[in-house]
C-alpha cells in the first residue's frame, strides 16, 4: 500500500480528482490524568473545578455528539498521582476494579498508552489493574527485554494496534479506514522508577521505536496512523534516549496524528514558541495535526481531520483543526469559572472511593506549631520543605548505624513539589498550624518514590546546589523589578540540603539549564558554602539522604549516580515522613535561614499563589510586596535583594 501524502505545511492541501469524501474523523484525547477523576482537591480536602475526568467526561459527550465518527484515546499516567491513586497502592492486588480503570471502561475509551508514572507502583500493580480494562493499551518502547530490533522485543504490553471504523461522507458514500496506533514512554521511565522495578523491564528510543512500528503498521494495512507520544514538545534536536521527544515523533515519515503529553502543557498555545516544525498556534508539528491536553482533565484534546479515499484504495488528509477544550476558565480578576458539569454517572461510580479517601486523608499523624507552606519555597528557605528534609535525615542515621559510613556527616536533599509553575495558582502546599493529618503529609510528598542516600563529596555538593539554583535568572546589580525565576525549570528539581549553609550570587550567569545540562563553567553562584560553622571541603565526604527517583541519576545532579547509592530502603519517602512526625508528636517552629540571596540593590519580582499576600511577613527580610494579579490567576510579589 502506498505511503499516506503527508502535510507539511499549514495550506490546504486541494483534494484530487478520483477521490471520495471529504470524510470526517475527530480524535479526542486526555493525557496525564493521575487518577484525578472526582473534582476535588484531597490535599486541601476542598472542590475544585480546575481538574476532574469527570468533568472532561461532559465535554467528551459533547464532542462525540457533533461528530459522525470519533476516537477516544489517552495519552497514558493515568493509574498514579493522587490520594485516591495512593490508596488503590496501598490496596495492592485488592480484588477490585481500580476507579481510575472503572471510568475510562465507563467513558468507553478506545485506546491507551502507558506513561511513566503506570509503573510508579510496580509492574504487578500495573499489570493487576490493566487486566480489568476494558480498552487496549499499547506502548511500543518498554519490554522485558530487548530484542535486535524494535520488532523483536518482548513487549509488557501490545506495541501497537488497528482500529477499524466505517466513515459516511456527505453524498453518503461509505469506507473503511483502517487506523493503526502507536504509543511510546520517556526511555528514562527504568531509572525514575529504578527501586519499583528493579530490573524488570528496559526501555528502547522513542523514535526508533515509532519509526519501526509506524512501519509495520502500515505494512498490516493501516491507512492513518496516530502516535500516542508520552513525551513532551521540545524545539531540541533529536538525540538518543532524549525524554520530550515528540517533534521527531511527528516528523518521522509513516506518523499522520499525534497526542503529546508528559509535561502538563497546553497544546495549541500560545505558551509554546513557533519554532522549526512547531506551530502553536494551528496545532500543528511538521504539518500534522497534534494537541496536547493538559493534565487531570483540565482540558479535552480535539483533532478534526478531513480525509479523502482515492479510487486506489489509498487515503489522505487534506485538512485538520486542532482545538483545546477547557473544563474551566480564569476571569482577568484570577477567579476560576467552570465550564463543564460533573457528569453525573462518573461521581456516581467513583462515589465510594472518593469517600474512601477523604477518610483516609484525615488520619492524624501529629500537630505543629506554625504554619507550612510553599508559597515563597523558591525565593527563601522554607519550613514545609525542611521538615521533609529533617525527616530523611533521621531515618538515614538511624540506618547507617554500625556500618561504614556511620561516623560520617548526614546531610538531606529534598525539593518544593507543589510550587506553581504548570500545576497553576492552586499548585502550592499550605497546612494551617494546628492539626497534621494524611492529606498534609501527602501534600508534602505526593510521589511514590522510596528513601534512599547517596555518598557524595564537597565538590558534588556545590554543584547539587549550583544545579539548583540554576533556577533563577542572572540578575544585574541595580536592576528594578527584573524577572527572578526561569519558568522553564520545574520546583521538583529545585534541590535544597539541609544541614548547609550558603550564600546565592545572581550576578554570576547559570551554570545549568531546566534539563540539567550544563551551560557554563564561568563563576560559582553558590559562595560561601559552609557545615557546622566551617567552610566546605571539597575533598571531604558526605552522605546525602535523598529519594529514589534523584539517587538514580534523574535531574543530572553531580554525586547522584547509581554507583554512589550507599542505601536503598523499601519505605517510601512519605513513609519515612509520616513516622517521623508521628513520632516527633508536634513540629516546631522553623530553624533559623540557612541560605539567602547576596545583597545586589535591586528589585526582582515572582510569581505565587493569590493566598500567599497574607504571610507577607515572612518576606519582610527582602521587603516583599504583593503586586498585581497575573492573568494566569497568580500573583505578582516583588521582593529588594
Amino acid at each position: 500500500m502506498a505511503k499516506v501524502v503527508k502535510k507539511r505545511d499549514v495550506a490546504p492541501i486541494v483534494p484530487l480528482a478520483n477521490a471520495a469524501g471529504p470524510f470526517s474523523l475527530r480524535v479526542l484525547a486526555t493525557s496525564d490524568l493521575h487518577v484525578h477523576i472526582t473534582p476535588w482537591d484531597y490535599y486541601a480536602d476542598r472542590a475544585n473545578v480546575t481538574s476532574g475526568l469527570a468533568r472532561t467526561a461532559t465535554l467528551i459527550a459533547a464532542a462525540r455528539a457533533e461528530a459522525g465518527t470519533s476516537l477516544l484515546l489517552d495519552n497514558g499516567d493515568f493509574l498514579n498521582g493522587s490520594p485516591m491513586g495512593d490508596l488503590m497502592a496501598l490496596r495492592g492486588l485488592a480484588d477490585e476494579v481500580h476507579p481510575m480503570i472503572a471510568a475510562m471502561n465507563v467513558l468507553h475509551y478506545d485506546a491507551a498508552t502507558l506513561g511513566n508514572h503506570e509503573f510508579s507502583n510496580g509492574l504487578p500493580f500495573l499489570l493487576h489493574h490493566l487486566g480489568r480494562a476494558s480498552f487496549p493499551v499499547v506502548s511500543a518502547n518498554i519490554a522485558y527485554r530487548l530484542g535486535a530490533t524494535p520488532l523483536e522485543d518482548q513487549p509488557v504490553v501490545p506495541p501497537r494496534m488497528i482500529l477499524d471504523r466505517s466513515l459516511t461522507d456527505a453524498q453518503g458514500n461509505a469506507a473503511q479506514l483502517r487506523i493503526g496506533i502507536v504509543g511510546v514512554l520517556p526511555p528514562q521511565t527504568t531509572q525514575w522508577d529504578r527501586q519499583q522495578l528493579n530490573g524488570a523491564v528496559v526501555t528502547r528510543d522513542i523514535v526508533e521505536a515509532v519509526t519501526a512500528h509506524a512501519r509495520k503498521l502500515r505494512q498490516e494495512g493501516a491507512d492513518l496512523i496516530i502516535a500516542l507520544s508520552h513525551s513532551g514538545i521540545s524545539p531540541m534536536l533529536p538525540s538518543a534516549g532524549m525524554e520530550d521527544a515528540t517533534v521527531a515523533v511527528a516528523a518521522i515519515a509513516d506518523v499522520d496524528v499525534v497526542i503529546a503529553g508528559h509535561t502538563h502543557q497546553a497544546f495549541p498555545s500560545p505558551a509554546f514558541a513557533a519554532a522549526e516544525g512547531i506551530d502553536p498556534k494551528n496545532g500543528l508539528l511538521w504539518g500534522k495535526p497534534a494537541v496536547m491536553p493538559g493534565f487531570h482533565g483540565s482540558h479535552l484534546g480535539v483533532i478534526d481531520l478531513d480525509l479523502h479515499r482515492h479510487s486506489d484504495g489509498n487515503w489522505q488528509v487534506t485538512g485538520s483543526r486542532v482545538e483545546l477544550r477547557p473544563i474551566a476558565r480564569r476571569t482577568r480578576s484570577g477567579r476560576v469559572i467552570a465550564q463543564s458539569r460533573n457528569a453525573t454517572g462518573i461521581m456516581s461510580l467513583t462515589k465510594a472511593a472518593h469517600r474512601a479517601t477523604r477518610d483516609w486523608a484525615a488520619a492524624p499523624l501529629g500537630r505543629i506549631e506554625t504554619p507550612l507552606h510553599s508559597y515563597f519555597a523558591l525565593v527563601q528557605p522554607s519550613a514545609a520543605i525542611r521538615v521533609i528534609a529533617r525527616a530523611q535525615a533521621d531515618y538515614v542515621m538511624r540506618r547507617l548505624q554500625g556500618g561504614p559510613y556511620a561516623d560520617l556527616p548526614v546531610l538531606s536533599a529534598t525539593a518544593p513539589f507543589h510550587a506553581g509553575g504548570r500545576g497553576g495558582p492552586d499548585n502550592y502546599t499550605a497546612i494551617a498550624a494546628g492539626d497534621l493529618v494524611m492529606r498534609h503529609a501527602a501534600d508534602l510528598y505526593p510521589h511514590p518514590n522510596t528513601i534512599a542516600a547517596v555518598l557524595v563529596t564537597g565538590a558534588d555538593l556545590a554543584q547539587w546546589l549550583e544545579r539548583s539554583f540554576s533556577i533563577h535568572h542572572q540578575i544585574r546589580r541595580g536592576a528594578v523589578e527584573a524577572l527572578l525565576i526561569n519558568p522553564l525549570f520545574p520546583s521538583f528539581n529545585f534541590d535544597l540540603i539541609e544541614g548547609l549553609d550558603w550564600t546565592v550570587d545572581l550576578t554570576v550567569p547559570p551554570q545549568f539549564n531546566s534539563h540539567g545540562t550544563r551551560i557554563g563553567d564561568g563563576p560559582a553562584r553558590i559562595q560561601a558554602l559552609t557545615y557546622r560553622g566551617q567552610p566546605v571541603d571539597p575533598r571531604a565526604s558526605f552522605v546525602l539522604a535523598t529519594n529514589s527517583y534523584r539517587a538514580a541519576g534523574s535531574g543530572g545532579f553531580s554525586g547522584a549516580t547509581p554507583d554512589r547509592i550507599i542505601l536503598v530502603d523499601p519505605e517510601s519517602s512519605r513513609g519515612v515522613l509520616r513516622h517521623y512526625i508521628t513520632a516527633t508528636g508536634t513540629i516546631a517552629r522553623a530553624d533559623p535561614p540557612n541560605w539567602r540571596f547576596a545583597p545586589l540593590g535591586a528589585s526582582v519580582v515572582f510569581d505565587s499563589a493569590p493566598a500567599a499576600a497574607d504571610f507577607l511577613d515572612d518576606l519582610s527580610p527582602m521587603a516583599g510586596t504583593a503586586l498585581q494579579t497575573t492573568p494566569e490567576g497568580f500573583r505578582r510579589f516583588r521582593l529588594r535583594l
